[in-house]
C-alpha cells in the first residue's frame, strides 16, 4: 500500500509541466475561485442586511430599478435565446459569461483544458462548448447625404439642387401656387430636362383642366409639354389639350396623322375620306384632299396592273417587270410609274400621265423632268424628242425645253443615250464655250469639227486632228474641211 502511494507521488511529481499539480497546494486556481466566490457572497450578504444604506447597481453601472434598467431588462427577456446584443450599439463579448444555475455546464467545465500538440493550451478549445457570436457594427449613412431630400427647400433652391443632380422631393409642393412657382423657376433655369420633370409631376398631381388652364400663359412650358406628349404617344391627352387651347388646326392634323398606323389601304382611304371634314387650314385641306385622291387612284391602277401583268397582255410588263407596288407612293413616283408603263394611254384614263398632271396641277418643269427620266430609262428616244418639239402658229417646229439643255444632256448621258442623240441637244446649246466643253465630255466629234469650221479656227482644228488615226473617219473629215478653199481661216 505504501509502495502504491509512493508510485502515485512519483507520477504526479514527474509531470512535464514546470509546476507540478498537487492536491495539497494552497495557491491553485480552484482555491482562488472559491475565495472569489466567498467574497461575492459576502458582498451580497452585506447588501441584504441593510437595503437602505446600499444602492444596488447592474453590471452596466445603472441603478437597479431605474427606468433605463427596466427597459433593458424587458428587452433582454424578449430577445431570443443566444442573442447577447443590447438595444444600443452592438458590443463584442471579450470573454464568456458565467453560466446560470440552470445551465447544463458545470463550473469545472469552464476550466477543462485540452492539450494540443506541443503542450499548448488553446483558449478556443477550452470554451468550444460555449457558442461564440461576433457582431460587426451597423454603419449608417451620414445625415448630410439625406439633407437634400428631406430639407424644406424653396422652389428656387429645389431647382438649383436638381441642376446639381441631387435627389429632391417634389411631393412637399402641395398648393397650386407653389407648384406653378416651381414651374416658373424651372423655366427661368432654361433646363429642358428639369422643365419636363416638373411637368410630369404636375400632370400626375393636378387634374388636366387645371393644368391646361395654367399652361395657357406659359408658352415655353406649353411647348415642352406638347413635345413630351408627342414623344410619349399620349394622343388622347394631346387632343384634349388642343381642344382646351382652341387650336383646332393642330387637333385636325393630329387626327390626320393617325392614318400612318393603318396598314390596310382600303381602310386608310376610308379614314382619309373622314378627315376631309376636319377644320384644316386652306393649304392643309388641299393636301389632305390630294392625298385621298391619289390613294384612291393608286388602288385602281394597282388592281388593273396586277391583272395585266398576270395575264401577260402588255409587252412593257414583260420587258420590265414591276419591282414594287405603287400603293402609298408619293405623287412624283406615281407620275414616273405612269410615264414608264402608261405613257401612250389617252388622257381620260386614271393611269394616264396627262390625267395625273391635270388632276394634281403639276408644274410644267416637274412633269417634263419626270417624263424625260422615265422615257430615257426605256430608251424611247422618239418620245424624248417629242417632249422638246413644239409648233408655232405658222406650223413651224422648234425644240424648246423648260430646263437647261445641259441638264437634259446629263439625264440622257446617265441613261446611256447614243452619241447621235446627244449631238442633237449639244447643238442646241447657245454658249460656244459650253458647247465645245460638252462635246468633248460626250465625245461628239462632229459637233467639235463643225464648230471649229464655223468659227474658222484652223489652229484648233489642226490640233484636234492629231488625236485621231489617219485612217479614222474623223481624221478624213477634218482633212476635207482644211482643204476647202472657200473657207477663209482667221489664223
Amino acid at each position: 500500500m505504501s509502495r502504491a502511494k509512493a508510485d502515485e507521488d512519483d507520477y504526479w511529481n514527474s509531470s512535464k509541466f514546470t509546476l507540478a499539480f498537487t492536491f495539497d497546494e494552497e495557491d491553485d486556481d480552484y482555491t482562488r475561485l472559491k475565495e472569489s466566490k466567498k467574497a461575492v457572497n459576502s458582498i451580497s450578504a452585506l447588501a441584504d442586511e441593510d437595503d437602505d444604506d446600499v444602492e444596488k447597481v447592474s453590471w452596466s453601472g445603472e441603478p437597479v430599478g431605474s427606468i433605463s434598467w427596466s427597459v433593458k431588462e424587458t428587452a433582454s427577456k424578449l430577445r431570443p435565446a443566444g442573442d447577447s446584443r443590447e438595444l444600443g450599439f452592438p458590443k463584442i463579448s471579450a470573454s464568456p459569461s458565467l453560466p446560470k444555475n440552470n445551465s447544463v455546464y458545470s463550473l469545472s467545465s469552464l476550466f477543462k483544458a485540452k492539450t494540443k500538440v506541443g503542450g499548448i493550451l488553446s483558449s478556443s478549445d477550452s470554451f468550444s462548448d460555449t457558442p461564440a457570436r461576433h457582431y460587426a457594427p451597423e454603419l449608417r449613412k451620414p445625415k448630410c447625404e439625406y439633407k437634400d431630400y428631406i430639407s424644406n427647400w424653396s422652389p428656387q433652391e429645389t431647382i438649383l439642387k436638381m441642376q446639381q443632380g441631387k435627389v429632391v422631393s417634389l411631393e412637399r409642393f402641395q398648393s397650386l401656387q407653389d407648384k406653378m412657382l416651381l414651374l416658373d423657376k424651372a423655366v427661368d433655369g432654361h433646363d429642358g430636362n428639369i422643365i419636363t420633370a416638373i411637368l410630369i409631376y404636375l400632370k400626375r398631381s393636378l387634374c388636366k383642366e387645371v393644368l391646361f388652364r395654367e399652361l395657357v400663359g406659359r408658352e415655353t412650358a406649353l411647348r415642352h409639354y406638347i413635345h413630351y406628349l408627342k414623344e410619349s404617344g399620349e394622343q388622347k391627352v394631346l387632343l384634349d389639350l388642343f381642344r382646351a387651347l382652341g387650336r383646332t388646326e393642330d387637333e385636325a392634323l393630329l387626327q390626320y396623322k393617325h392614318h400612318l398606323t393603318i396598314p390596310d389601304e382600303n381602310k386608310r382611304r376610308d379614314f382619309l375620306k373622314t378627315c376631309l371634314g376636319l377644320p384644316f387650314s386652306p393649304e392643309d385641306a388641299l393636301h389632305v384632299q390630294d392625298h385621298y385622291t391619289l390613294l384612291e387612284r393608286q388602288i385602281i391602277i394597282e388592281e388593273n396592273d396586277k391583272r395585266v401583268e398576270r395575264t401577260g397582255q402588255s409587252d412593257v410588263f414583260k420587258r420590265f417587270p414591276r419591282k414594287a407596288s405603287i400603293l402609298n407612293m408619293p405623287l412624283v413616283t406615281t407620275l414616273y410609274y405612269s410615264c414608264f408603263y402608261h405613257y401612250s394611254e389617252p388622257e381620260g384614263t386614271y393611269s394616264s400621265p396627262a390625267n395625273i398632271r391635270r388632276t394634281f396641277k403639276l408644274a410644267e418643269k416637274q412633269y417634263f423632268l419626270t417624263a424625260l427620266a422615265a422615257r430615257a430609262k426605256l430608251k424611247a428616244w422618239t418620245d424624248v424628242d417629242s417632249l422638246f418639239t413644239t409648233r408655232n402658229w405658222l406650223g413651224f417646229t422648234k425644240k424648246k425645253s423648260p430646263v437647261a439643255f445641259q441638264r437634259v444632256l446629263d439625264i440622257l448621258h446617265k441613261n446611256n443615250a447614243p452619241v447621235q442623240v446627244l449631238e442633237v441637244y449639244v447643238n442646241l446649246l447657245e454658249d460656244l464655250e459650253l458647247k465645245i466643253n460638252m462635246a468633248h465630255k460626250f465625245k461628239c466629234h462632229d459637233v467639235i469639227i463643225n464648230t471649229y469650221r464655223d468659227t474658222k479656227d484652223k489652229k484648233q482644228l489642226l490640233g484636234y486632228q492629231k488625236k485621231f488615226d489617219m485612217s479614222s473617219a474623223e481624221h478624213k473629215k477634218i482633212a476635207d474641211v482644211l482643204n476647202n478653199s472657200q473657207i477663209r481661216w482667221k489664223n
